[in-house]
């Protein structure tokens, strides 16, 4: 199977009013009970709006950028991109907004090294 991150942009849910985005919280949590209990679920949320670190090559840490790029991010696992997009419909209806679709790259070696812990477990 592959993984699939489905994003929208900062700002995509600024016409959702305050009142009504206790609604929109249930249907994106009921969008990802379904995916959890497809076997496609990895990971969902918004993001924080608040500026990142930023981790350099020799360690050092300083502040990065308030995020513009992404608002909220949820991966699927699942075998097809008809799939992933059949979930990116329903997180859009839910967070009332047009979700982006991208594949994760494949490394086979990484899955290798997963399997051999999940097997050591």
């Amino acid at each position: 199977m592959t993984k699939y991150l489905i994003t929208f942009p900062t700002g995509a849910m600024d016409h959702v009013s305050v009142e009504e985005m206790a609604e929109v919280g249930r249907a994106a949590h009921a969008v990802c009970r379904e995916a959890i209990s497809a076997g496609a679920y990895v990971v969902s949320g918004g993001m924080a709006t608040e500026p990142g670190d930023l981790v350099g090559t020799d360690g050092t840490v300083s502040a990065g950028a308030v995020p513009t790029l992404l608002g909220g991010i949820a991966i699927v696992d699942v075998p097809t991109r008809e799939e992933a997009l059949e979930w990116a419909a329903k997180f859009a209806a839910a967070c009332r907004c047009a979700q982006e679709v991208r594949a994760v790259m494949d490394d086979a070696e990484l899955e290798a090294m997963l399997g051999e812990v999940a097997g050591a477990r």
